[in-house]
């Protein structure tokens, strides 16, 4: 498999990381957010030459780590989405008093990451293609799950301040509901693809 798509996602995604890094607004708590970013691009940096993903869910990884980049830069409490979209037109009914970037990271951590865990499923759980959706599914409740439990633990040692300022709850005492539901819903909405795509493919009607 050639590697030439890889090494340019790559390469968007490193510059991704460095443009963030220009004139930082929160440089310690960006730093802090940065635990995660590590291992997602060390993993990427092994794929390379171990190939175990596809094109697709190297991608996915590269996409949600972009997001996460643009969010960490702001402790995604202040992404100002709201004034980019409006220099598109006119979005008044995204104008709302909570920042909700947050939220749509946590939904598309269900849905970029899907692929990847479909295929690990695939080679090192179960090579039934309905078994590693459901353990991709699984995995990302889990992941979701721990992450909370992190930002939790993170309450314990840190200043009420600085724990605010990472976590990004915006007052919201639902908010690690709320960020587990949508990383649900993500992941639901891609086990469904999964399913309804291999499905057809199962069933594609021989050509005459």
């Amino acid at each position: 498999m050639n590697n030439q798509f890889k090494i340019v996602v790559l390469a968007i995604t490193v510059l991704v990381a460095i443009v963030t890094y220009i004139n930082p607004v929160f440089p310690r708590e960006q730093f802090l957010q940065q635990a995660g970013t590590v291992l997602l691009v060390a993993l990427m940096l092994c794929d390379l030459r171990k190939r175990w993903f596809s094109n697709l869910a190297f991608l996915g990884i590269a996409l949600f780590l972009m997001l996460h980049l643009v969010g960490a830069r702001y402790i995604y409490s202040y992404v100002p989405y709201q004034e980019w979209l409006q220099c598109l037109g006119d979005w008044e009914w995204l104008h709302t008093s909570r920042n909700h970037y947050d939220r749509l990271v946590h939904l598309l951590f269900g849905v970029f990451l899907f692929p990847a865990l479909v295929e690990f499923s695939r080679c090192r759980v179960t090579s039934r293609q309905v078994m590693a959706v459901l353990a991709a599914w699984l995995m990302v409740q889990a992941g979701s799950l721990i992450y909370e439990l992190f930002e939790w633990a993170l309450t314990l040692v840190l200043s009420p301040e600085d724990a605010e300022g990472y976590n990004g709850q915006q007052g919201d005492l639902w908010d690690a509901h709320k960020d587990m539901a949508l990383a649900m819903l993500g992941s639901t909405i891609a086990a469904g693809y999964y399913i309804v795509r291999s499905y057809f493919k199962r069933n594609k009607p021989f050509a005459t």
